[in-house]
């Protein structure tokens, strides 16, 4: 059976990332867009980062174009604006699609383990989050209105286990 730790993924500047380097901590997994009413949500995905970093928790980003192109950008300036506008210094990847025949395997595999709303697959929008047990299963899916310090009591949950 294949885990989340089997998979890898190109961060920002095109480097594979093999994802089993973070095993044994907890995950918080978000597609994410720059121009997204849910945007600011960068700033609490930051928050919930630092707080929890030094015990076990890694924020990944994965920005994705498929819900009204709120991510146009290249990879330089993606960075450029995470970093300038919500201080993002948690793991950003490589552009992905998290919908249809091009879904990245790792999103693929996240929808199929944890279905939204009556057990649809599909990602319906931006800042869509996933919460990882340190074992690399899926605690939980949110919905992209979920603000990230809402997930807090979870993330303690999980570290805990």
């Amino acid at each position: 059976m294949t885990t989340i730790y089997d998979l890898s993924a190109d961060d920002l500047s095109g480097a594979p990332v093999n994802l089993g380097q973070y095993q044994g901590q907890v995950l918080l997994i978000v597609n994410t867009a720059s121009k997204c009413g849910f945007t600011p949500q960068y700033k609490g995905l930051e928050q919930v980062y630092q707080q929890f970093k030094d015990k076990g928790v890694v924020v990944l980003g994965f920005p994705c174009n498929q819900f009204g192109a709120q991510e146009p950008g290249q990879a330089e300036e993606i960075g450029a604006f995470c970093e300038k506008n919500y201080g993002v210094t948690f793991p950003l990847f490589a552009k992905i699609d998290v919908n249809g025949d091009s879904a990245h395997p790792l999103f693929t595999k996240l929808k199929k383990d944890a279905p939204g709303i009556l057990g649809t697959e599909a990602i319906k929008w931006n800042f869509t989050k996933f919460l990882i047990r340190k074992n690399g299963t899926v605690y939980k899916r949110y919905a992209p209105a979920t603000k990230p310090e809402d997930l807090v009591a979870d993330i303690t949950k999980l570290l805990a286990e």
